[in-house]
């Protein structure tokens, strides 16, 4: 009996052993990345607490008569760039790698602009 086959049949498993490994291994890496994350929580929550503060920041703008409007929007939007720079600042990899990244510059961004319509209100209250 020959021994061809036998190393045929070797070489064969062993090239699709180690072919397959690295798409395994290159699969879980990309499914983990997609789920919701404990960081990607906290930055989506931020980002949705800005939105709200930007909503009541317009609202606090369009009825310049309460104050309490205007504090409320300055509150929530320096909570909301507070929590998302501390996620951006502690994310460990760029958009896509589950760290929040991008939810956290989301939460920055309308912090920073709610602060800014809530700031508008307030003067616009004690004119």
């Amino acid at each position: 009996m020959s021994i061809r086959p036998l190393t045929a049949a070797a070489v064969t498993a062993a090239l699709i052993l180690l072919s397959a490994a690295p798409a395994a291994a290159a699969t879980t890496t990309l499914a983990d990345s997609y789920g919701m994350t404990t960081d990607r929580f906290f930055a989506t929550s931020a980002a949705f607490l800005g939105l709200a503060a930007v909503l009541v920041g317009i609202w606090a703008v369009v009825r310049a008569g309460n104050p309490a409007r205007s504090f409320i929007a300055i509150g929530a939007g320096a909570v909301a760039a507070v929590v998302g720079a501390i996620g951006f600042a502690t994310a460990g990899g760029g958009p896509g790698t589950g760290n929040g990244i991008v939810g956290a510059a989301i939460a920055i961004f309308l912090g920073l602009v709610a602060i800014a319509l809530g700031a508008r209100a307030y003067t616009r209250a004690h004119r």
